[in-house]
């Protein structure tokens, strides 16, 4: 990992305990992230927190919410997050072949126009202003449904949260996809306009 912003900790005390087993059950280590955010434990634990409550959200397809956390990491530029989500999809047996196109999304040939959709809405929605149209917002609440759409809107917004954390902290990826064989994702050839 290249040098954080601010700089690694030990993680300390019964629940920095409890962080290092549950991440070790997860990622087989523990991230260098974890050590920085260790400096206020608090914020660090309320995070974990608001994460683990969303997992339990189950309006919209497990799959669509993978490439949309990933799709807005791409916008954003969060190799930490495009590379945890890869190693967590791999963890759960989806579709590695699309999961690993999802920085190409654009270019790649893979996706279904539902997919596409939903992660165009995340490059929108991960966009400074947001740049969501009424039109993709129509086209995906008549394919997805009110609580699903609601839902790929807050997931996005999580992702962006802990995207741009990560960034301005300078956490960077930890190759945890490298570490379990996957291939290496793939990179966008350049910025082309609207597939939907």
């Amino acid at each position: 990992m290249t040098s954080t912003r601010i700089p690694a900790i030990e993680i300390t005390g019964a629940y920095g305990a409890l962080i290092k087993v549950a991440t070790r059950k997860m990622l087989g280590e523990v991230p260098d992230a974890a050590g920085v955010m260790w400096h206020y434990p608090q914020v660090f634990k309320d995070l974990m927190g608001f994460n683990r409550k969303a997992e339990k959200w189950d309006k919209l397809d497990e799959n669509l919410s993978v490439l949309a956390h990933m799709a807005a990491a791409a916008a954003v530029g969060c190799t930490a997050c495009l590379d945890i989500n890869y190693f967590m999809a791999h963890r759960r047996g989806l579709d590695e072949a699309k999961v690993r196109e999802v920085p190409r999304w654009r270019e790649s040939t893979v996706f279904t126009p539902l997919e596409r959709r939903v992660m165009e809405y995340a490059h929108a929605m991960s966009q400074t202003p947001p740049a969501v149209t009424d039109e993709l917002s129509a086209a995906l609440l008549d394919e997805l449904g009110a609580a699903a759409l609601l839902e790929l809107s807050a997931r996005v917004g999580l992702m962006n949260l802990s995207a741009r954390v990560n960034i301005a902290l300078g956490i960077h990826s930890q190759e945890f996809s490298n570490a379990c064989g996957l291939p290496p994702l793939a990179v966008a050839s350049a910025e082309v306009g609207s597939t939907a």
